[in-house]
């Protein structure tokens, strides 16, 4: 398809292809008509005819004969060429003409529709203003949106959209992010947030820096993600292709053998002639070959409009077939912001404990680390300065305070060094049946204190697994955090089964052991989680808005911050897959009926053409509900 018909936004009476079957089907039924009134003569009706034919089937025409020149591959539209010249040597024209203007009709709505679910997702930029308030020199004045670069500050009036991605500066609002996250609940935000493009501002006004160009901001990328998404088919639709690629030559060359028995067997050449071309017609799988790519278009396009990214027709076939879901916890199943309750004292008091502890973890992103940078902070407690900090994949953090070192992390870290936390076990117990994490900070000679955090549940987690559950989902917790932990969020949320302790490598062991019962689906930040993710069956990465690495390693990115965009993507999953196979079956049946009774002679060419075309755009119709988030 050309770039001109693939970026039509006009009217659909309007796209070419529509334009030309319309126009040529205006000419043959005239023709028609008056032919069978007897008002014009039968030679210029044929010119009536013959001049509806090429019009009519220009497009779908040039198509066929492209696929068979440049890629060897006999489509349904040669099919189709096939049965118009046969009805033409028959003396057809009118069948001809019909065949041609009612098969155009239907692959310009299909192509149409096509063209429209694909492009659907572009309607977001509209959302996104096309002039800015920006600030130069101390003065605001308006300027094209798209010239904004990182850096530029603009400002946002309430009721107006934010033009470009960028960090509030000063001011404090609520703002509406559905057109990036799909979360229609406006978000409260002040100073030092984060803003996305054509989310629309509140009630106050808002300076905001620019943290990325127009053409590059959050939204931006949705939709080219979206679009490129489209064009990645599915194991199914593949198999559909390298199906129809042996199936159309087949009938072709059986029509073939239709019209050459009568030349060696004595048989009426006319009559197997014109089997051959109701064969070509009723044989012709547009709807089977359009069932899977319209449901996969429709579904990703849907989805990417309620901020649920799939990056390809085979994510959204793997959501209709997940048997287990494992979740990471923090972050995830929890708001992944652990707040300090506890300071336990050993060898340090609680401020020196705290003022180590933020030292070592000033430089790490992981939630715990931020809770006690940010305790820190609340506290007024001075952050030590560290030196030669060091990440332990799964363990903690160590680094050196005047040549001395001192290691924080998980108990087990400590016992595996050696030091004795005999005095301290059953505190450490007592604080984890709780619920609590406990991060431990020391050396090798002993402790100098504890630490105890604890992380809230998602208010709708419980809600998710259970509806999840309901779909006959299996459940699983992966988290490196401790048995009890984990045991306790995973009693309040009814999840299955718990796997902690976890390291990066465990939890890749864990889904490779859970994809031996079927297709598994991993939910975490898609950092992180990066190798348990790539060996899931399909990753999803939450809460991505904003975050090009978390988008770039899930192969499914739920832009908002919210678990019950999870259940949206299951089900909307399940609907394409659902509506997939209605399209498939109801297909097969129409082939089933109407081969027979075509070859039998029970059907005309006029009536296989006409419920050929009409399943066709059947199959269209009910591919585009895969889209409808129910």
């Amino acid at each position: 398809m050309s770039d001109e018909l693939e970026h039509f936004t006009g009217p659909w009476w309007l796209y070419p292809p529509l334009r030309n079957a319309l126009v040529a089907g205006v000419i043959a039924l005239t023709g028609f008509v008056l032919g069978f009134f007897s008002i014009l003569d039968g030679n210029v009706v044929k010119w009536l005819y013959w001049t509806a034919i090429p019009l009519g089937g220009y497009f779908w025409a040039k198509e066929g004969v492209e696929e068979l020149i440049e890629e060897y591959a006999i489509g349904i539209s040669i099919l189709m060429l096939a049965a118009t010249a046969g009805a033409g040597a028959l003396g057809m024209w009118d069948e001809a003409a019909a065949l041609v203007v009612l098969f155009g009709i239907a692959e310009g709505i299909e192509e149409y529709t096509f063209t429209r679910t694909r492009n659907a997702i572009r309607g977001l930029l509209d959302l996104a203003p096309k002039e800015a308030r920006i600030i130069r020199n101390g003065a605001e004045s308006m300027v094209a949106a798209e010239t904004l670069a990182p850096g530029d500050e603009f400002i946002v009036l309430p009721g107006e959209s934010v033009p470009t991605d960028g960090v509030i500066m000063s001011g404090a609002s609520s703002l509406d992010e559905a057109a990036v996250t799909g979360e229609s609940i406006p978000v409260d935000k002040a100073a030092g947030d984060m803003v996305f493009a054509a989310s629309i501002n509140g009630q106050s006004a808002l300076t905001v820096r620019a943290s990325k160009a127009y053409s590059d901001n959050t939204l931006s990328r949705i939709i080219e993600l979206v679009e490129n998404a489209q064009d990645q088919k599915g194991h199914a639709q593949e198999w559909m292709e390298r199906f129809g690629r042996i199936y159309s030559p087949v009938v072709l060359a059986t029509a073939a053998l239709f019209a050459l028995l009568p030349y060696f067997t004595g048989l009426t050449a006319d009559v197997w002639t014109q089997k051959a071309v109701i064969l070509l017609v009723a044989a012709a799988p547009c709807a089977l070959i359009i069932s899977l790519p319209i449901a996969m278009a429709a579904g990703i396009a849907g989805a990417g409009k309620h901020g649920i990214l799939i990056k390809g027709g085979a994510h959204l076939e793997h959501l209709g077939v997940i048997k287990t879901i494992a979740f990471d916890k923090t972050g995830t199943l929890t708001h992944g912001k652990p707040e300090i309750t506890d300071v336990i004292e050993a060898r340090l008091d609680a401020q020196s404990i705290i003022s180590l502890a933020a030292g070592l973890e000033r430089h790490s992103g992981h939630p715990l680390a931020r809770a006690v940078v940010k305790y820190a902070e609340k506290q007024n407690i001075i952050t030590a300065d560290a030196s030669q900090t060091q990440s332990l994949t799964g363990s903690g953090m160590v680094g050196e305070f005047d040549g001395r070192k001192k290691y924080l992390g998980k108990p087990q870290m400590f016992r595996e060094m050696g030091v004795t936390l005999e005095a301290y076990e059953t505190r450490i117990a007592g604080l984890q049946e709780d619920a609590k994490t406990v991060i431990v900070l020391g050396d090798e000679r002993g402790i100098d204190g504890f630490i105890a955090l604890q992380d809230t549940i998602r208010g709708n987690a419980a809600e998710v697994v259970s509806d999840l559950q309901a779909l006959g989902i299996h459940t699983v917790m992966l988290t490196g955090d401790n048995q009890r932990t984990a045991q306790r969020v995973a009693q309040n949320l009814g999840i299955d089964d718990v796997r902690a302790g976890l390291k990066p490598e465990d939890k890749v062991s864990a889904i490779r052991e859970l994809g031996q019962r079927g297709a598994v689906l991993m939910v975490g930040d898609g950092v992180n989680d990066a190798p348990a993710l790539a060996q899931a069956t399909c990753g999803m990465a939450m809460g991505a808005a904003g975050s090009d690495a978390a988008i770039e390693a899930a192969d499914i990115a739920l832009m908002a911050d919210d678990l019950g965009k999870l259940r949206e993507a299951m089900q909307l999953g399940k609907k394409a897959r659902r509506v997939s196979r209605q399209n498939i079956i109801f297909s097969l049946i129409i082939l089933a009926i109407l081969v027979p009774a075509g070859v039998s002679g029970l059907i005309s060419i006029t009536v296989a053409v006409i419920v050929h075309e009409a399943s066709e755009l059947l199959a269209v119709a009910n591919g585009l509900r895969a889209g409808i988030v129910s």
